[in-house]
């Protein structure tokens, strides 16, 4: 029997595909909340019908923020037990709710973690890539040029850098960072923790040039952080090529030296070619 919860707002993760994600404390909390806030009342009902919990709901977005908050913070002051959920995942993380939080703690009102699954830590979990320093970017703009200076701006930033983004700008987003990112290795992972989950690794460019093969849902890219190339001689390289070719075509021996190395695929896979016509 889960004790009866103190008033206040409880900021609750819900899962970001795998209902089995969803946490007993969440559960209990969203079965006593007097409110449950929402991004979506219609994700979020299907939720709490998935768990059995009837519940009021509140849409609380972008377009309707200002004139909501309020409305909130009055009923915590009245003694309320208020969840706040976004559509999947943990909230504050890529949506607005910080302003609510940061109101309620204003108004001297208890504000309560509730932790559980996030696309961030989930990506950072497979990635293979160092998660002592990261910078989360979240969505980057639709249109190249903000896109692009976003990129720039960052790009000297000695940390794992994550973003998210849809499957259909995924190319783009790709190819602005190989353009102004350079030779760095990155993970782009797909639908975590749902049916179709695919998490591909290799080099910037790698990865722009093999796109998924499936560019619907939700993505998260993680690309590490700069690092300094080793520039090889010619004969260096070369000497990588060949091993690589003994068991490969030259497009995938390209491929393999250029993750290995970080020289740019294009350069590798001419040299590839090279010795391949003269072996």
């Amino acid at each position: 029997m889960a004790s009866k919860l103190s008033p206040g707002l409880y900021v609750t993760s819900t899962p970001i595909g795998n209902l089995g994600d969803m946490t007993d404390r969440a559960r209990d909390v969203l079965g006593q909340a007097d409110v449950v806030i929402c991004e979506d009342t219609r994700v979020t009902g299907r939720l709490l019908k998935h768990l059995g919990i009837t519940a009021t709901l509140w849409a609380y977005h972008d377009h309707n923020a200002a004139t909501v908050r309020p409305k909130i913070v009055e009923k915590l002051r009245d003694g309320a037990v208020v969840a706040l959920v976004s559509d999947a995942g943990t909230p504050l993380v890529s949506d607005p709710g910080y302003k609510l939080v940061r109101d309620v703690r204003a108004a001297g009102i208890a504000v309560n973690s509730v932790p559980g699954a996030s696309a961030l830590t989930a990506a950072l979990s497979v990635a293979g890539l160092p998660t002592d320093r990261v910078l989360f970017s979240g969505f980057l703009a639709s249109k190249a040029g903000p896109r692009r200076r976003a990129l720039e701006a960052i790009k000297a930033v000695d940390a794992t850098l994550v973003f998210y983004e849809r499957g259909t700008r995924l190319a783009a987003l790709l190819a602005d960072m190989t353009a102004i990112l350079g030779p760095r290795e990155a993970s782009v992972c797909r639908e975590l923790t749902k049916m179709y989950e695919e998490v591909r690794h290799g080099t910037l460019e790698a990865l722009a040039d093999t796109p998924a093969a499936e560019t619907r849902g939700e993505f998260v890219v993680v690309v590490g952080p700069p690092a300094a190339v080793e520039e090889l001689d010619d004969d260096a390289l070369d000497d990588l090529v060949r091993a690589a070719l003994a068991d490969a075509s030259p497009s995938r021996a390209a491929a393999q030296v250029a993750e290995q190395t970080g020289i740019s695929r294009r350069r590798v896979y001419r040299r590839a070619l090279a010795l391949a016509e003269n072996a």
